[in-house]
């Protein structure tokens, strides 16, 4: 077997969401070249991942942008600067081979080399909490049950069961109830934990017969054939039973967070969070910062908008360890531009 190739690279950035691509582009202003890794199989973290349809509001100069789009743009402002993207890998190593560099070694074999690590990876590691369902795995291969929502026009005249009740089970039984042949939304109780706006909406598509509410039921077991879904059998907590007929199953449980091999980094941390330095986003670590959801420091707002500018000034105090000595004088991008490729 041939040995993996070391890379060499001025910043690796772990973790591609919205806060690790706006990293790229930060460090492309200043000429640091960047690779980027995450778990996931394309960009844009929780994003891409749990709600590309659905607006966010809180993005300076977007009253309103998807998810889906908010990472498009990101890309195009990184695309510039070239960075180099390792999809589909988790970071299992870091370890610091000198005073000044360190190593990353990924799931894959991929082996990085550069005197900066900022870390972007948002929660951790997540997946969903899934339903202890007999033949679970079946239906998720066929897509009969899923836990994201990636098109909302994949589930027109479809019959959609949805699960929950947080802000994802209502959001979604409010969305899907506009494409959809029917949704039914099955809860164990009749208060939902969402926001009171959504949830009042959902009680009055309720009342106009838009949204069908299964209460007080929870999930008990599926029907199908290969792998096709035809119903869902939910119960009552006294053994009550019945079926729903449905083409898909949407449970919305949560996800389960967890660091993953970043808590056996050394760097301090607080509540599965990483402390950081506010003002820089410096760790306790030197050449490592956090950014974004992964970072905690006193008033920590977690914000996108938050996020976006830890990672400026990461970038900059990464210049300072990639060119020691070398004078940075801050510019503003309308004097500067965009420079080329770094």
């Amino acid at each position: 077997m041939r040995e993996a190739m070391t890379v060499k690279t001025d910043v690796v950035i772990i973790g591609a969401g919205p806060v690790g691509l706006f990293a790229v582009f930060e460090c492309g202003m200043l000429r640091l070249k960047t690779h980027v890794i995450d778990t996931l199989a394309d960009a844009g973290g929780q994003c891409t991942a749990l709600y590309p349809e659905k607006p966010i509001y809180d993005i300076p100069a977007h009253p309103a942008i998807s998810g889906a789009d908010l990472i498009d743009n990101l890309m195009r402002q990184a695309a510039p600067f070239n960075p180099v993207f390792h999809f589909g890998e988790q970071v299992m190593q870091l370890t610091r081979t000198d005073a000044e560099t360190w190593k990353i070694t990924t799931s894959k074999g991929t082996e990085l080399e550069a005197p900066v690590v900022i870390v972007a990876a948002g929660c951790g590691a997540f997946g969903p909490n899934r339903p202890p369902l007999e033949g679970l795995e079946a239906y998720e291969a066929t897509g009969g049950v899923q836990y994201f929502v990636q098109r909302r026009e994949a589930f027109r005249g479809k019959k959609i069961c949805i699960a929950g009740g947080g802000d994802s089970a209502v959001d979604w039984a409010i969305s899907l109830s506009e494409v959809a042949e029917r949704v039914q939304v099955v809860h164990r109780r009749p208060k939902f934990r969402a926001a009171p706006e959504s949830a009042a909406k959902l009680d009055q598509l309720a009342k106009d017969g838009k949204i069908e509410m299964i209460i007080p039921y929870q999930l008990a077991g599926l029907e199908g054939a290969n792998g096709q879904l035809s119903g869902v059998i939910v119960e009552t907590l006294d053994g009550q039973r019945r079926t729903l007929e449905a083409d898909h199953l949407l449970p919305f449980f949560g996800l389960a967070m967890t660091l993953g091999p970043i808590a056996d980094w050394g760097l301090n941390l607080e509540r599965n969070q990483i402390a950081t330095t506010q003002a820089n986003s410096a760790t306790s670590a030197p050449g490592i910062f956090a950014v974004g959801d992964i970072a905690t420091y006193p008033g920590k707002l977690k914000l996108i908008l938050s996020g976006f500018a830890e990672a400026a000034s990461a970038a900059h105090a990464a210049h300072a360890i990639v060119h020691p000595g070398e004078a940075l004088h801050f510019e503003y991008s309308t004097s500067k531009g965009v420079p080329g490729a770094a």
